[in-house]
């Protein structure tokens, strides 16, 4: 999962915008500051894909813009807005390109996330004036041994979004005690960029520009307050919620996480739709066989498209906002997130990708010999949606058998 970071370290100051604020931005304003991002951030979409990673310029306006503190702990500097307004912002952000808001996504998500954390840990990343960026491996494929004052940590992981500007790195591992035996406890760990090895090997056709590549990690120490439990973050009940009083920090992670994961799908088909209009209107058939000089407008089988492209991106866009809204009034009325509303939410969460599948199908089967081009933006956000798409929590057939277990009173077999 990619969650940038910027090239200066993890002590990297705050803006002196951020310091001297005298009042919070509010969500009208950070929604409004990603949308004058993207234009630069569309203009250097096929740069990012080129160079396979987010142009540290715009990795520079991002963090100019604060809208990493949208939902951080006001005690850290942040504005500890509702998660609804981060999706909002990642939506728009990866209408502009997909993989910029891949990164953007989990940026915004960890001012929630890291929250989960004991509040030492969110000291060190957070106090002194840091304003991080970081990145995420969640598959358990490191294993973790206990020692005195934390754990020794070893592995490999994949996908790491953003590794190349982070300076923080979050990896899921399985505690293994010396002696025991599985099944093993899972658990994030938390460690500096510097004490891991970057492996590049991402040469992908979807979702290029994330430069998700292969982390290395060697007998890495990692005390305890850097550690946090798989089962903790999936219901909500952690050390961080524990202590911040907003309901905010207790919203369980993949209720979160692939709420944003699955927005970069959503509005990557949203950005095909503006791009596909704007290409299609004014042009004109060429050659015999269709008709030469006939405006593309014209043809019923265009207009069918783009009317069941965005037919099915307004049901995505809808569908993850009202779960994510009503999540968020569940906690602030004092309501635990169920069991059965964490499934019901994956379910959604991968149905909305698969609507935003749909729409960009749609499109990209009729832009003619012209979408062959890489630079053609509505075959971008065709590659980039079905990548997302690929992304195991949601991946339709695993999620959707997930959701029907449950409903037939079967273990559910899945993370939820």
């Amino acid at each position: 999962m990619l969650v940038v970071e910027n090239e200066v370290g993890p002590e990297s100051p705050m803006s002196s915008a951020a310091v001297s604020r005298v009042a919070p931005l509010t969500p009208e304003e950070l929604i409004a500051r990603a949308r004058d991002l993207v234009p630069d951030i569309r203009a250097l979409a096929e740069e990012t894909e080129r160079n396979r990673t987010i142009s540290p310029r715009i990795i520079a306006k991002i963090r100019d813009a604060e809208l990493l503190r949208t939902t951080r702990p006001r005690e850290f500097g942040g504005f500890e807005h509702d998660a609804v307004v981060a999706l909002e912002i990642a939506l728009v952000i990866s209408a502009g390109c997909a993989s910029t808001g891949w990164a953007v996504n989990g940026a915004l998500a960890n001012g929630i996330s890291f929250g989960h954390f004991p509040i030492e840990t969110q000291r060190e990343l957070w106090g002194g004036g840091a304003d991080p960026f970081t990145c995420a491996c969640f598959a358990p494929t490191g294993t973790a041994v206990p020692q005195e004052g934390g754990y020794v940590l070893n592995g490999k992981w994949s996908f790491a979004s953003g590794c190349d500007h982070s300076s923080w790195i979050r990896l899921g591992a399985m505690i293994a005690p010396p002696g025991s035996a599985p099944p093993y406890e899972g658990a994030f760990f938390l460690l500096p960029i510097s004490e891991v090895e970057i492996e590049d090997n991402w040469f992908v056709c979807g979702l290029s520009g994330t430069g998700s590549k292969n982390i290395i990690v060697r007998d890495a120490f990692v005390p305890d307050h850097r550690v946090l439990l798989f089962l903790d973050t999936r219901s909500g009940n952690t050390p961080g919620a524990r202590y911040h009083r907003n309901p905010l920090y207790r919203l369980p992670l993949l209720v979160l996480g692939a709420t944003m994961l699955a927005s970069t799908a959503v509005g990557a088909a949203k950005g095909a739709l503006e791009s596909y209009l704007e290409m299609t209107t004014g042009r004109r058939t060429r050659g015999a066989l269709a008709g030469g000089g006939l405006a593309m407008t014209e043809f019923a089988t265009v207009q069918l498209r783009f009317a069941e492209a965005s037919a099915a991106v307004d049901a995505a866009e809808m569908i993850l906002l009202t779960d994510l809204r009503n999540s968020m009034q569940k906690l602030r009325g004092g309501e635990e997130i169920t069991v059965a509303d964490r499934i019901r939410c994956r379910r959604n969460q991968a149905y909305a990708t698969k609507l935003a599948v749909q729409a960009v199908e749609a499109l990209n089967a009729s832009t003619g010999g012209y979408g062959l081009m890489l630079s053609n933006p509505v075959q971008r956000a065709w590659r980039d949606a079905n990548a997302v798409a690929r992304h195991v929590s949601l991946n339709w057939d695993a999620v959707g058998t997930m959701y029907g277990q449950h409903a037939f009173d079967l273990e559910p077999r899945g993370q939820y």
